[in-house]
């Protein structure tokens, strides 16, 4: 048997922020579509605490980036949006080997009792013909109402709509002020579902991209990736494809086998130590994406906590990991007023042994105000981090 190679914990932090674009400084001219091919995809979400996470992570890899230069390109066919873990934007050059997710998730919504519309053929056949006739529409363009008295209950068409779009029949075709158009998916991604290719041929793609994206990882995290294949699947594939064996050391010192990308030992030899820069990332920032990596490889607990009701709250409700070099540093609670033009910090929790000297809170100060301006907010109100003293807090 092969001997495995052995990454050491810093190296594999350091390979890990290189491949996340979080290594080298963010300036430079902007490549947006080059940024989320270096990623794989980006996911797009809803709340807008200060920006919405899409834009955040971008501006995290390019602080040049500003909230106009995404969804131009979305309109421009050069991304399309889809469900990967989540609602993603994803490079027009995944359509080929994408054609099995739209499969397997159209069947999925098609099997699920939540996306039972309560609409007859009939009347979702209608919905479709008005897109095909009318255009792009969104949500707003049908009245069903909604059925049922749960507060997420959702109104039959717009189900249906969702379960056409998982499907592949609908396609987004645009956004405004992040509201959802539906077109043909023919008219969305036309020649490039042409050209899909077979199951196998999906399979290798998907799990090679994986790869090429996390460098080093456990078949479950392959999986869970672009969460487009089985479990099943990625053993079959992982049994014939050219891997490397590998141990890695994690941040508590304890060694784990894993798979590297076929290139990693190269990789690793030109590794170089990331920047310094101090930098507020979003919860849903793809570095931190697999919490259990994230504790794993950096000794970082991290959870969003979001829907955890307020008392049963660790930290707070929309909290950003704090990240120096190749550590993370602590975590920080921001709440901002964009009509206002102001960002408050309402939350500050150093990590324990975590020296937070003078020159590490005027870091954070900086890149807040830095991050404030992606809003169009200019007054920042850092107060707590200044005034939390120079220990660590508990």
């Amino acid at each position: 048997m092969t001997a495995r190679l052995e990454v050491s914990n810093r190296s594999a932090r350091w390979l890990w922020l290189q491949v996340n674009g979080l290594a080298q400084a963010p300036t430079g001219p902007v490549d947006v579509i080059r940024m989320i091919q270096d990623l794989g995809f980006v996911q797009i979400d809803t709340v807008r605490n200060v920006t919405r996470a899409h834009h955040h992570i971008l501006w995290s890899r390019n602080q040049n980036y500003r909230e106009g230069m995404l969804w131009p390109l979305l309109e421009q066919r050069q991304l399309f949006e889809h469900f990967t873990h989540d609602a993603s934007l994803i490079p027009k050059d995944v359509l080929p080997y994408w054609r099995r997710q739209f499969q397997r998730l159209g069947e999925k919504a098609a099997r699920s009792a939540w996306f039972q519309s309560g609409l007859g053929r009939e009347e979702v056949a209608k919905i479709r013909k008005r897109i095909e006739a009318e255009g792009p529409l969104s949500t707003h363009a049908f009245d069903s109402g909604a059925r049922g008295d749960e507060m997420w209950a959702r109104p039959p068409h717009k189900k249906a709509l969702d379960q056409m779009w998982y499907a592949g029949e609908l396609a987004t075709s645009h956004r405004k002020n992040f509201v959802k158009f539906y077109d043909l998916g023919e008219r969305v991604f036309p020649a490039s579902l042409h050209e899909a290719l077979d199951d196998e041929q999906a399979i290798d793609k998907l799990h090679k991209s994986a790869v090429d994206k996390l460098m080093m990882a456990t078949p479950g995290e392959i999986q869970r990736f672009w969460d487009a294949t089985t479990a099943g699947e990625v053993r079959n594939w992982m049994a014939r494809a050219e891997l490397v064996p590998l141990r890695v050391q994690g941040a508590d010192g304890e060694w784990r086998d894993g798979w590297g990308a076929p290139d990693i030992e190269s990789r690793l030899d030109q590794l170089t130590p990331p920047v310094k820069r101090l930098r507020v990332l979003n919860p849903f920032d793809p570095s931190i994406r697999d919490r259990t990596r994230l504790k794993r490889l950096f000794g970082f607990e991290y959870r969003n906590e979001m829907f955890v009701p307020k008392a049963k709250r660790r930290w707070g409700y929309y909290v950003y990991p704090l990240l120096e070099g190749d550590r993370f540093v602590g975590r920080v609670e921001l709440k901002a007023d964009r009509a206002k033009g102001w960002m408050l910090v309402t939350g500050f929790w150093p990590e324990p042994g975590v020296q937070w000297t003078e020159r590490r809170r005027e870091k954070l100060f900086r890149e807040l105000q830095r991050f404030a301006r992606l809003a169009g907010v200019f007054e920042v109100d850092a107060r707590l981090v200044r005034e939390s003293g120079a220990k660590p807090l508990g």
